[in-house]
Order: structure tokens, then C-alpha cells, then sequence
């Protein structure tokens, strides 16, 4: 048996006492910026103050205030009590050596209102011994992180809506400064993540402030059509304000609110804005960036494809039937008309172009249509098209995810957030084995990601002995590499009538 035991480090802000097992050093809640409670709440983050002594980084600190959904259960608990004062980040490492390793610094998902980076399913050991630096951080989620106060109370009150942003931004900034003394390269780091959190990978992209702290990008189902205007970032803080019983003109109250209090009104206004109530027009995602002309200057799409990441080699991709997570439990939707279907078409595509799109969704039952549809709209394009964008620039390399779960029967299929625990080897951990899979192919599955994840870390290349070769993404072959129930291998414009029939949709009703 390994024995655990302590592992410790000087960096700039002071000394601090991790835990070494099996050959990884592991230190968690080590905090990247001061606390931003109270009146400096919606502030800008600011680096961390130094500390005296010997700080303890043996347990995980304090995650962004919010309400777990069942699906944490899935993906293992999330470890750290919640706090305003949580922007804090955990390192996993070989050593802390001067080995210059690869670093990859993992921004999590979660709708942009939950998780954190100490949910079980990204425990990092696995991909630190495959000689990569892993750092996993916190930002400020939900109304704490992305609303546009400023503009909601004329200017009375801070938050211009991407603080959420502007934390990983700081983040990085702390791994810029500090990962060589635990064995990383800041010459090469990686930043990745999924959903919320591939979104943010994105808006990085685009974003002046994080140019030259990044070098390679990979985006995990969430792509690049996110970011609120300014007015209606605004009309959701004032809808926020609403729910809090308070008034523009007597917003400041909310200065000293409990964040609980926030939390329960983000919640009303989430429920509000998801059921078909929706009469303000918040979206069915309210708290994302805000375009401001500091941190997030515009949609990412748009500043991707004027070339505000030059030069930064990209793998992105989705999950095969993305939508089931959020279908599969709902009776109601399996039971869905091929009238109601048609309708929902029509109010992408038009009455003009409604059959082309309902001929290109031919196949199977109503509900697996549907669930084509959602998923090729809020996730398969948009990946498309991030991936068009960039490869004028860089190389860039697409990928889908075809393992399906067999929880509920097998209807969840390859739902969203279903490669979490094969990029992180953590798939066969106890309760997440029954949504992920365990055995000899679900191992082979996560070891063939793991190591195209790290070699594209370490080189900008995702090609393996396992995966062969794997082309450069180009709008002419199409060629992308599917990860599934058997040895990966390349796939060239797969559901090509599908990807066509979404030439002429706007793209306002791209992406969540």
C-alpha cells in the first residue's frame, strides 16, 4: 500500500503543505486572489496577499456559492464548503522539480451556476502521471460572477458581468508565475474544459486580457456562440434585482445580502426562464459573459474569426447525442409529435427551409429526431464552426465522443458530460461507474483519450500510436477522430445533411 505522505513547496506568496500518494503531489486551496465578499462583491479580482508560516494544502477549500443538482452525484461528490471566498485552485504534480512539464489547467462546467474544481470526477492523478502538470480552479459562479449590475443600476454598482471571466484570467496569471517550482513549463500551458467551462475556453480565445497565457486550447462540448449584449446581460440583473425584492434605486442592499439569499433568487429566475415561462426573454442560459469592452470585446465566434487567437492550435468536439442528459428522464418528451417537432424546426430554420431541415433529421423516432437536433444546434455546429474559424489560423482537430452510458436502460446514450471520466481516467470510481461504464473497453476508451489529451498538451498534436493519424480539421474532408466502444479511428463529414441543412440559420439561434 502507498502511504501517504507530505509534500511541501515555497512559492511566492509563502510555503505550503501538500500530500504526495502513488507518485503524485497533490495541493489544494491554494487561493489566486483575495476574498470578494461583502462590499467587494462584483469587483475585479486582485492577486492574493502572502501568508506566514506553513499553509495547509492537504484539503480542498471553499467552492462558489450554488445548489447541487443530482447529476453531482455522478460525477463524485465536490469536496469544499461554499463561500464567496472561494478563488482558490489545486495542483497535481510528478514533483516539484524543473522538469518543464506540459501544463494543462482544467476550467469546469456547469451551466456557468455549479461545480467546481474539486468535484471527484476531476481528480487529476491520472493525467499527472502521464507527465503533465494538472491545475484544476474555482471562479465565481452564477449572479456572483456573470451580472451586468453596472448597466442594470446606471452605474451605481460594480459587476460589469464577466467577473467569472476575469477570475480565470487571474488564475492563469498565478500559473504564469507559479507552476515552475512545481514542475511545469509556463511556456506551455493548455487550458481545457467542458460545457460551461468549454464555453470559457472560448471566450479566452477571444478575450485581450488572457492573450499570451495559454498556448494550445481544447473546448469539450461548449463551443464559441456565448456571450450576452450588454442590454440584455442588463434586463437579466434587472430581473435578478426583481426576485430580490429590490429596486434600481435601492440595489446596494444587495451588498449585504447573504449569499444565500442570491443563490435562492438565481434559482427562481433559472426555473423561470427553462419552463416555458420566460416572458422576460432571459434565455435558457441568463448567467454567461458579458460582452464588455474589457474583458470580452465581443462573441467569441466573431473575435475567433478575425484572428484573436493566432497562432493557438485548438482540439474541440462533442459527445454523439449530447441533449439525452437533459431528455432522458422526461416522459413527456419521449412521447413528443412529429407535428411538435416540425414546429420547433420551423422556428430555426423557417418556413422556407423547414423541410430541408426536417428531411436532414429523418431518422428514427420522434425523440431521437428531437435530440439530434438540440444537439447538433447548441453543440455540433457551433463546434463546427469554431473549428472553421480557427483553422485559419492554427492547426485545429475535431473529435466525437461515442461511448454510449447504460444508466436508464441505455436511453441517456452518449450524453453530455459522458467523456468527463474518460479524460480524467475516473470513470470506474464508484458511483460514477454506473453512469460512465467500467471494464476492459471502457479502460482502453479512457487510456486512448488520456493519452491524445497529453500528447496534444505537450506537441499540439492529438495523434497517438492509439489513434494513428489524426488529420488537421479542413472544411473540405472533414475529417474528425471518433472515440467509442472499439479502437478509435477517423470519420470524414459524418451527418453531412445535417451539418448542411444549418448553412442559412442565424446565428443568434446557435449555442445554448
Amino acid at each position: 500500500m502507498n502511504a501517504t505522505t507530505l509534500a511541501t513547496i515555497e512559492i511566492a506568496q509563502g510555503r505550503l503543505a501538500g500530500l504526495s500518494k502513488e507518485g503524485i503531489q497533490r495541493f489544494t486551496a491554494i487561493p489566486y486572489a483575495k476574498p470578494l465578499t461583502g462590499t467587494l462583491r462584483w469587483r475585479a479580482p486582485e492577486p492574493a496577499e502572502p501568508w506566514a508560516g506553513v499553509r495547509d494544502a492537504t484539503r480542498f477549500g471553499a467552492i462558489s456559492p450554488q445548489v447541487p443538482t443530482q447529476l453531482e452525484v455522478l460525477m463524485g461528490s465536490t469536496l469544499g464548503e461554499q463561500s464567496e471566498d472561494c478563488l482558490n485552485l489545486n495542483v497535481y504534480t510528478r514533483a516539484c522539480d524543473d522538469a518543464k512539464r506540459p501544463v494543462m489547467v482544467w476550467i469546469h462546467g456547469g451551466a456557468f451556476v455549479i461545480g467546481a474544481g474539486s468535484q471527484g470526477i476531476y481528480n487529476a492523478k491520472h493525467l499527472a502521471a502521464r507527465g503533465v502538470v494538472v491545475v484544476t480552479i474555482n471562479y465565481r459562479l452564477g449572479a456572483l460572477g456573470f451580472l451586468n449590475l453596472f448597466d442594470a443600476t446606471d452605474g451605481k454598482l460594480a459587476g460589469s458581468g464577466a467577473e467569472g471571466l476575469a477570475d480565470q484570467i487571474l488564475a492563469l496569471h498565478w500559473v504564469k508565475a507559479n507552476i515552475a517550482g512545481f514542475g511545469g513549463d509556463p511556456g506551455n500551458v493548455t487550458i481545457f474544459g467542458e460545457s460551461a467551462g468549454g464555453m470559457s475556453v472560448s471566450a479566452l480565445l477571444a478575450s485581450p486580457p488572457a492573450k499570451g497565457l495559454f498556448h494550445k486550447a481544447i473546448a469539450q462540448s461548449g463551443a464559441a456562440h456565448i456571450g450576452y449584449e450588454r442590454e440584455k446581460a442588463a434586463r437579466v440583473a434587472r430581473a435578478m434585482l426583481d426576485e430580490l425584492g429590490l429596486s434600481p434605486g435601492d440595489a446596494h442592499r444587495v451588498l449585504d445580502m447573504p449569499h444565500a439569499a442570491i443563490v435562492k433568487a438565481q434559482i427562481a429566475l433559472l426555473a423561470a426562464s427553462r419552463d416555458g415561462r420566460d416572458s422576460r426573454r432571459l434565455g435558457g442560459l441568463p448567467f454567461q459573459p458579458t460582452i464588455d469592452a474589457s474583458i470580452l470585446p465581443a462573441e467569441p465566434i466573431v473575435g475567433i474569426r478575425a484572428g484573436s487567437a493566432k497562432d493557438i492550435p485548438l482540439l474541440t468536439g462533442t459527445t454523439r447525442d449530447e441533449w439525452k442528459l437533459f431528455t432522458a428522464a422526461n416522459p413527456a418528451l419521449r412521447l413528443m409529435s412529429g407535428k411538435t417537432l416540425g414546429e420547433r424546426i420551423k422556428r430555426f430554420a423557417g418556413e422556407d427551409r423547414a423541410g430541408e431541415m426536417l428531411a436532414a433529421y429523418g431518422e428514427g423516432s420522434v425523440f431521437e429526431r428531437f435530440n439530434a437536433l438540440m444537439t447538433d444546434k447548441n453543440f455540433m455546429v457551433p463546434a463546427t464552426r469554431l473549428l472553421e474559424a480557427q483553422s485559419a489560423y492554427a492547426p485545429v482537430y475535431g473529435y466525437r465522443f461515442d461511448w454510449a452510458s447504460k444508466l436508464l436502460g441505455g436511453i441517456m446514450g452518449s450524453c453530455h458530460a459522458l467523456e468527463l471520466g474518460f479524460v480524467f481516467g475516473t470513470h470506474g470510481e464508484k458511483l460514477a461507474a454506473a453512469f460512465f461504464g467500467k471494464g476492459e473497453a471502457a479502460e482502453a476508451l479512457s487510456c486512448a483519450m488520456q493519452e491524445s489529451w497529453v500528447q496534444f498538451a505537450k506537441t499540439g498534436n492529438p495523434a497517438t500510436d492509439t489513434t494513428g493519424d489524426w488529420p488537421r480539421y479542413n472544411m473540405q474532408s472533414r475529417g474528425i477522430t471518433i472515440f467509442g466502444d472499439g479502437a478509435p479511428h477517423i470519420a470524414h463529414a459524418p451527418n453531412e445533411a445535417r451539418r448542411k441543412s444549418w448553412d442559412h440559420v442565424a446565428e443568434k439561434r446557435l449555442g445554448p
